[in-house]
C-alpha cells in the first residue's frame, strides 16, 4: 500500500510541477531575469506550497504517528551550519544556471529532453561526490597500539 500511496504522491508532485510550468527552464531562468524578461510567477507557486507546507504540517504533526510509517523522520538539528549554507548556495547556483531543480527535472525526465537527462546525470553524480566528501572527511577514531 505505501508504494500506490508513494506513486500517487509522485504523480500529483509531478502534475503540479508540470502545470505550474516549473519543468520548463525557461520559465525558471526568467524569474532570475529582473533587468530583462522578468516572470514573477514562481513567487506564487512557491507561496502556495509554503501555505500548504505550513498547514499540512500543523495537522501532521498531531497525529501520534504517520499513516504509512511507525515514526516521523524529520531533521535531527535545526542548526544552520556550513554545510547547509553551502548546500544551499549551490543548490540556489545551480537552479539559477539549469533552470532545474530536482524537483522539476524528474517530471521534465518525461520529456527526453537531452539537457534534462544531462542534468538528471549531473544531479546524481554529484549527490555521489557529495557522499564520497562526506565519507572523505569524517573523523575517524583513533586506533590503539
Amino acid at each position: 500500500m505505501r508504494i500506490i500511496i508513494a506513486y500517487l504522491v509522485g504523480i500529483v508532485f509531478g502534475v503540479g510541477i508540470s502545470l505550474s510550468g516549473m519543468a520548463n527552464p525557461a520559465k525558471v531562468i526568467n524569474f532570475f531575469d529582473f533587468a530583462g524578461t522578468w516572470d514573477p510567477s514562481l513567487i506564487f507557486v512557491m507561496g502556495g506550497a509554503l501555505v500548504t507546507t505550513f498547514i499540512g504540517y500543523r495537522f501532521v504533526l498531531k497525529r501520534p504517528m504517520p499513516v504509512f510509517d511507525r515514526k516521523f523522520l524529520l531533521p535531527g538539528s535545526n542548526a544552520i551550519d556550513g554545510k547547509l549554507l553551502t548546500g544551499s548556495a549551490i543548490f540556489g547556483v545551480g537552479w539559477g544556471i539549469a533552470g532545474f531543480c530536482p524537483g522539476g527535472a524528474l517530471p521534465a525526465l518525461g520529456t527526453g529532453r537531452i539537457e534534462v537527462i544531462l542534468f538528471t546525470a549531473a544531479l546524481v553524480a554529484g549527490i555521489f561526490a557529495a557522499r564520497a566528501l562526506m565519507h572523505f572527511r569524517r573523523p575517524t577514531a583513533p586506533t590503539q597500539a
